[in-house]
């Protein structure tokens, strides 16, 4: 009976031997279709992953809990060719090899890079359908993923008081050599259709980053400020090296003469503007609230007010609580050898500065840290913007560091304060929590220091126990809008 048996079980012993025999690395087989492109694909191929499936990953990836993604750059990839991601393909925040054991949602995606600030979902772009499975990098084998999908142009659906302000712009046009656009969404007050003769005060807010004038649909409250009708404009800062501020630079063209010059004439025309400094104010949060600052003091006598709120960096001695200026700085390591945090929670940090900026690299462009250097360097030899920090290293380049201080907010202030002070006084209002989620208190503390050495009557405001996200409640809007319509009343003559 024994001996009968006995086959069998030397069968069932062979099976899982085999298997093990058989199993390979994981690895994405990645083809595409020609209703993506019918012509060889120049450019970076991703692969992307999330062990949500609640949501596919090329709307990734999150910047506090990021997840698996690999790419590599091709040239002259046709369609049908098969192209290998493996354990070699550079890898964020971890190589293929090191990746958890789990069920993930896998998706490819191609970036055809044609201006858009994403690199995942832009217009034009193609992907894969995702796919569920669990993943082993050490015995799944080959994953196939055809990129059959193409990203779906994204419409500004108009409303009754939602509008879609759009032109070309030359200047911008000319600096690129590619047809360039414009945008804002304008929300309309009530009284806009009934009253077609009424001209309205003005206030233009700049998202944060990865905002853009779409989000005009969700603030059609904010044309009632605090019991005047205003326009209220919502600009698109997206670009494709990621939020352009509206600052003239060397990367990303004449931005702020742009929108003073063709986007912002054009639209007090169109929507009855008053057309006049006083009736012209400017807003805007993190990146945005850089923007907003930025304009107010590049233009003093355009703009008839500024309230900031939440401002990116606004003094480079402490960017981050980085001094880019010192000499021997790393952005990676501080003087006690310790990580460098980029973001905290409830006092803890929670990102750190190396890796965010690893991340940067595998995105390829967009990325918030990018952003920065694509503003306030030059260009380099190669075309793109040369980089303040060595991404391997975290070594500050103090010539790329010199170049900053033209953008540098507090220094710009003081070293124009004789002829800037009378042109910004009761303009300057900015606001942030002492608890920045990304350290940017410590920035605006040095600005107020500064303004109060100059003898200005700005306002600069570290409010207690407040964060990036919770700094503006209902109660400091409030007071934003009263203080807007204040300066209005105050300084607008017909």
């Amino acid at each position: 009976m024994r001996l009968r048996f006995l086959p069998l079980c030397l069968l069932l012993i062979a099976i899982p031997a085999a298997r093990v025999a058989d199993a390979r690395p994981l690895e994405f087989r990645v083809t595409f279709d020609k209703v993506v492109s019918g012509k060889p694909f120049t450019g970076r191929v991703y692969v992307m992953l999330t062990k949500s499936d609640k949501t596919e990953p090329r709307f990734g990836p999150s910047w506090f809990k990021p997840e698996p993604m690999f790419a590599r750059d091709v040239k002259d990839w046709k369609p049908g060719e098969e192209l290998v991601i493996d354990g070699t393909a550079p890898a964020f925040p971890e190589p293929l090899a090191k990746l958890a054991k789990a069920t993930y949602s896998v998706q490819a995606v191609m970036d055809f890079d044609r201006g858009e600030r994403s690199f995942s979902t832009a217009p034009g772009n193609g992907y894969s359908k995702s796919v569920r499975q669990e993943l082993d990098p050490a015995a799944a084998g080959p994953l196939v993923l055809a990129i059959d999908q193409v990203v779906p142009p994204r419409l500004f659906k108009e409303v009754e008081r939602v509008k879609l302000a759009e032109i070309d712009s030359k200047l911008l046009s000319d600096f690129h050599k590619r047809p360039v656009k414009m945008r804002a969404g304008v929300v309309l007050p009530k009284s806009f259709a009934a009253e077609p003769k009424k001209r309205y005060p003005v206030v233009y807010e700049i998202p944060g980053f990865g905002g853009t004038h779409f989000m005009a649909h969700n603030l059609v409250t904010r044309s009632d400020v605090a019991g005047v009708e205003m326009l209220w404009v919502v600009l698109d800062p997206s670009c494709r090296l990621g939020h352009h501020v509206f600052a003239d630079s060397a990367n990303n063209g004449p931005c702020g003469r742009a929108l003073v010059e063709e986007l912002i004439p054009f639209i007090e025309r169109e929507y009855r503007g008053l057309g006049a400094p006083a009736a012209r104010f400017v807003t805007g949060h993190s990146s945005g609230g850089w923007s907003s600052l930025w304009l107010q003091v590049t233009y003093p006598e355009f703009f008839g007010g500024v309230w900031s709120t939440a401002p990116d960096p606004i003094d480079f001695r402490d960017f981050q609580r980085i001094n880019v200026y010192r000499p021997g700085v790393n952005m990676f390591i501080d003087d006690q050898g310790e990580r460098r945090p980029l973001a905290r929670s409830k006092g803890k940090p929670t990102l750190f500065f190396k890796p965010f900026s690893d991340m940067d690299r595998i995105t390829g462009h967009g990325g918030q840290l990018d952003s920065f250097d694509a503003v306030f360097s030059p260009r380099g030899s190669d075309g793109n913007p040369r980089p303040l920090w060595d991404r391997d290293t975290g070594a500050v380049d103090p010539d790329v560091a010199k170049h900053w201080e033209k953008y540098d907010i507090r220094l710009t202030l003081e070293n124009n304060w004789k002829a800037l002070g009378p042109k910004l006084a009761g303009k300057l209002h900015v606001f942030t929590g002492s608890e920045d989620t990304f350290y940017l208190d410590g920035a605006v503390v040095l600005l107020k220091e500064s303004l109060a050495k100059l003898g200005s009557d700005a306002v600069a405001e570290v409010v207690p126990g407040r964060d990036h996200g919770n700094l503006i409640d209902a109660k400091l809007r409030e007071r934003m809008n009263k203080e807007m319509v204040e300066a209005f009343k105050k300084n607008y003559r017909q």
